[in-house]
């Protein structure tokens, strides 16, 4: 028995029931949240130390040995997104203290964010591909009902979409997996992986891959069914929003590296070329609708999107080096990504909107708000010696290694857009004067002041600091991005672990 296996998913699930028991007692949900997401980092820190000692963790549930039980697996992809998880929860939760309403915490914010951070966690270290869709749909429900809380206009209109697409993708993948154990007679992935090689129709197993490509794609929020997610993460409350940013459509990205490096690797030809366009399409689409906009947290969303492709982009091109960026891309983005939307609440704060015309004059009032917000921003565009500069140039440089030139120029391209959009949002919200029309200011930095000021700060300046770190000393988060990739690319090594038999 692995305990480090089964505590990423054991603490929120925990969490989140003591939550409830707590209902009456928001200080105790408060004070809950600080510290059972502290204990998901260590656990996940943890689980990496293992994992990265012993290569993979088996845990068979209910003393059914594989493929007949339900296996819990962690090899260094998996335990990275658990440490990547809990450092993100840490630093919502910490957030959360200054910026949730008490009206959402009295409805159950933090249960709802313990179940969202539960699901995240067992998408990550499930074995077993029917459980892989339980925990999406848990994700989904959590995330549903935070989407909604409060009621506002906006937020119904989002959710609406969220919720449709997501139930369109949850149906496809549904289907696919019961085409699949119609083939195969298994739902543990290595079992899968291992028998499908020898299903007699390999055109009947493209189609389920594809099946399995579209559900993962607009969970991931790829090109072309991502609309959802522009339409919906700027309505809800910015620690939501951050949350949502940070790890949701990670976890779809995520399911595509596993599925499509372990299971469906008959037909890379075809698989991974749509794979390689809808990374060059969504790259595009994204970073053109954020140039487009003039609505902070609109504008961030739409990069969630552009970005994804450059995630993509690492799995299509399925070569060691392409791997390797796209898993040390995950870990930029998801650190960077949720740091911003952190930085638009607070300046939601200071001036109470979101759209840029009516915000300006934070770089006077707050220097150092100024500084953190530059950090994310300018390692999102890809500046050196930020992450996000190490994070392209290693996917860029896998795409011209394999001569695919115009998917490199395309890259290259929506890194100059996105930096064109982080200056957009540094000369409206932080160096123009305070629009004349803005007559509040004085009372909303009253609050500011007042209300928590350092739950705003702590995760924005830990978050910028872990950007700081992955791109100065970089070579560490490199070897550990390395170790996954190979993992990866070897996908027998997962299937021995599982199965039985010692990976060499």
């Amino acid at each position: 028995m692995n305990p480090e296996l089964v505590l990423p998913i054991l603490i929120p699930l925990t969490a989140g029931a003591l939550s409830l028991a707590f209902w009456r007692s928001i200080t105790l949900q408060r004070v809950l949240a600080v510290v059972a997401t502290g204990l998901l980092l260590a656990a996940g820190i943890w689980l990496m130390s293992s994992t990265i000692e012993q290569g993979f963790l088996v845990v068979e549930m209910g003393s059914w040995p594989a493929p007949f039980s339900i296996v819990l697996v962690s090899d260094v992809l998996g335990a990275i997104m658990i440490v990547l998880t809990g450092i993100i929860g840490l630093a919502i939760a910490i957030y959360s203290l200054a910026s949730t309403p008490k009206g959402h915490e009295k409805f159950g914010y933090y249960p709802l964010m313990h179940l969202l951070l539960a699901g995240v966690a067992g998408a990550f270290l499930t074995g077993d591909i029917f459980n892989l869709f339980v925990w999406f749909e848990v994700m989904l429900l959590a995330s549903f009902a935070l989407l909604t809380l409060g009621g506002e206009r906006a937020q119904m209109e989002g959710a609406i979409k969220y919720v449709t697409l997501n139930l369109f993708s949850s149906a496809i993948f549904l289907s696919a997996v019961g085409l699949l154990y119609g083939m195969v007679g298994t739902l543990n992935m290595a079992d899968i992986a291992q028998k499908l090689n020898s299903v007699e129709d390999p055109g009947m197993v493209t189609v389920v891959s594809l099946m399995f490509m579209v559900s993962f794609g607009i969970k991931a929020a790829a090109f072309p069914l991502f609309f959802w997610l522009p339409a919906s993460y700027h309505t809800p409350q910015v620690a939501v929003s951050a949350l949502f940013a940070g790890l949701l459509t990670k976890v779809g990205v995520y399911a595509l590296y596993r599925v499509f490096t372990l299971i469906f690797t008959q037909d890379v030809a075809y698989t991974h070329t749509i794979l390689l366009w809808a990374a060059a399409l969504t790259m595009l689409t994204g970073v053109l609708g954020a140039a487009a906009q003039f609505e902070f947290r609109r504008i961030l969303s739409f990069h969630i999107v552009s970005q994804i492709g450059y995630m993509l982009l690492g799995l299509a091109l399925f070569t060691p080096l392409a791997l390797i960026g796209g898993v040390f891309y995950i870990m930029h983005h998801i650190i960077v990504k949720t740091n911003l939307f952190l930085v638009s609440g607070i300046t939601y704060r200071l001036l109470g909107s979101y759209e840029l015309k009516n915000l300006g004059g934070v770089y006077r009032q707050r220097p150092y708000l100024a500084l953190l917000f530059l950090i994310p921003a300018l390692s999102l565009a890809g500046i050196p010696p930020l992450s996000g500069f190490f994070a392209k140039f290693i996917v860029v440089k896998a795409s011209l290694e394999a001569s695919e030139y115009v998917i490199s120029a395309i890259a290259l391209l929506v890194g100059l857009l996105t930096l064109y959009s982080m200056i957009k949002i540094w000369a409206e919200v932080f160096w123009k004067k305070v629009p004349d029309h803005v007559t509040d200011v004085g009372r909303l930095n009253g609050e500011i002041k007042n209300t928590h000021n350092w739950a705003y700060y702590v995760p924005v300046v830990g978050l910028a600091a872990c950007t700081l770190i992955i791109g100065l000393y970089g070579q560490p988060i490199y070897v550990l991005a390395e170790t996954a990739a190979d993992q990866l690319m070897n996908p027998q090594l997962y299937i021995e672990a599982v199965l039985g038999g010692t990976p060499k």
